[in-house]
């Protein structure tokens, strides 16, 4: 009888950490449109791709954004390459339009980004850590913070309860 409180506490615990976990690594949208990688850098290459089920489409794709030349998806195919541009702006993040028919999706695609490399530095030179947003709080979204926060506490305090209540069979 002890092994269905704890199945329970241990499915609302993965569920609640599992809900605090960003998106990953391939930029998507509700319709099913992936951009993959979701960061690049400039002169690399991106998959296009259509989950045609979740988007509906059932014709040609049209693929269009800011650093990349216009790509067609063909009705039969599923994916597309696309080459982002060379001079595109390093930690800046472009939109990725998907045109099918009726529908339009979006997805995002991030240049990576990174500090200057100077040849002529020498190895005994430091030029210090290159370590993030410098304490800025850039790219935090309060309202996922908030969220995610909610859900760990009501994970730990719902595990907290189970843990402590007794069942008719432990006595008094």
């Amino acid at each position: 009888m002890r092994a269905i409180p704890v199945a329970s506490v241990a499915l609302l615990g993965a569920a609640a950490l599992s809900a605090c976990v960003p998106a990953g690594a391939v930029g998507s949208n509700t319709f099913g449109f992936t951009v993959s990688p979701a960061t690049v850098a400039p002169g690399g290459e991106v998959t296009l791709a259509v989950g045609r089920t979740a988007a509906g489409c059932h014709g040609r794709v049209t693929v269009t954004s800011p650093v990349f030349d216009t790509v067609t998806i063909p009705r039969d195919e599923s994916s597309a390459t696309a080459r982002v541009d060379r001079d595109a702006r390093r930690g800046a993040v472009y939109q990725v339009t998907f045109a099918c028919r009726d529908k339009t999706g979006t997805a995002q695609l991030t240049i990576a980004g990174g500090g200057s490399h100077h040849p002529s530095d020498g190895p005994w030179q430091s030029k210090g850590v290159h370590a993030g947003e410098g304490g800025t709080v850039a790219g935090f979204d309060l309202k996922q913070i908030g969220l995610g926060a909610a859900l760990i506490a009501g994970a730990v305090g719902t595990a907290y309860h189970l843990s402590r209540r007794r069942s008719g069979a432990d006595g008094a």
